[in-house]
């Protein structure tokens, strides 16, 4: 049975990737992004009810009101996972008449309490932990290229890095696009994307380096040996994201309201990752090493030509 060419078919996977970045990124610069109150701020009310309330009714209360996402704490008497007197919200920043009401549905749907403190707060991620990040994650993508060009060549560390580009646009562009709230646990999302990303890539680079060493002869059908290369890693991948997306849905179905832009991020990027790796990275890679023949063919016909 003869197999789909996926390295011959790049175009299309690279209009695909296209696509949806540009789309992301007009979208980035007219609406922006959904930022949550760790970037931008917003308001803190501190309660002590007179009897031990559980978290999850006040979470349903403020989920009345559209903020079912409020970081909310629980201290003082009674405190244990879900129950507590003292309960602290956080949430995005507040007028005084929507202060007013959510004060109202907590005391009518939980019971008396004493205001504790009610103010507006700053943002607690600011420029310069958003800039370190920034710079943390430029420096790992030097050292991923540093590291595969030593291991493999420098093709192989171009084509890893520009996935690993990839996959981080694809989720910034759905988050912008689909308006999903981003808060400080979307930092560590990105991050972790990349890591199982860059892992996946470089297990079928390892199986074209093996193949080129062993079966490919000059002058042999270079876009078939990445075929076969994709295809020898193919059942491992799919069994690897699978077994991640089963989790990370599962995180994302039954975690609660606090963790599911952050379960989200990971079953967009887990996904794109292992859709870069295979129809992205070595289709990348395939297009270097041609370039790279074509360049070096033309340099022999200008030398000859000079004789």
């Amino acid at each position: 049975m003869k197999r789909f060419d996926i390295v011959g078919h790049r175009k299309i996977w690279y209009s695909f990737s296209s696509l949806i970045i540009i789309a992301g990124l007009i979208c980035m610069f007219t609406k922006g992004f959904n930022l949550g109150i760790d970037f931008t701020g917003g308001t803190l009310i501190d309660l002590k009810f007179e009897q031990a309330v559980n978290i999850n009714d006040v979470r349903k209360t403020m989920d009345d009101y559209g903020l079912g996402n409020s970081q909310i704490q629980l201290s003082g008497k009674s405190n244990n996972s879900l129950k507590a007197t003292d309960v602290m919200i956080r949430t995005k920043d507040l007028s005084q008449s929507e202060r007013q009401n959510i004060m109202s549905g907590l005391k009518q749907k939980l019971g008396n309490y004493k205001v504790l403190r009610e103010e507006k707060v700053g943002a607690t991620i600011g420029r310069e932990l958003i800039m370190n990040a920034v710079w943390a994650t430029l420096l790992s993508w030097l050292l991923i290229i540093a590291y595969v060009s030593y291991r493999f060549e420098f093709k192989f560390g171009l084509a890893a890095i520009l996935a690993l580009v990839h996959d981080t646009l694809v989720v910034l562009s759905i988050f912008s696009l689909t308006q999903k709230e981003i808060d400080s646990s979307f930092i560590a999302a990105i991050l972790t994307i990349v890591g199982f990303s860059v892992n996946d890539t470089i297990v079928i680079f390892d199986r074209i380096r093996e193949n080129l060493k062993l079966h490919f002869r000059r002058g042999g059908d270079i876009e078939e040996l990445a075929n076969h290369s994709i295809y020898q890693t193919l059942t491992r991948s799919i069994y690897t994201v699978t077994t991640v997306l089963v989790t990370t849905i599962s995180l994302y179905v039954f975690g609660g309201d606090t963790t599911r832009d952050f379960a989200f991020a990971l079953i967009v990027g887990f996904a794109f990752g292992s859709y870069s790796s295979i129809f992205t990275a070595t289709p990348l890679w395939l297009t270097f090493r041609e370039y790279s023949e074509k360049r070096h063919a033309q340099k022999r016909i200008n030398a000859n030509a000079a004789k």
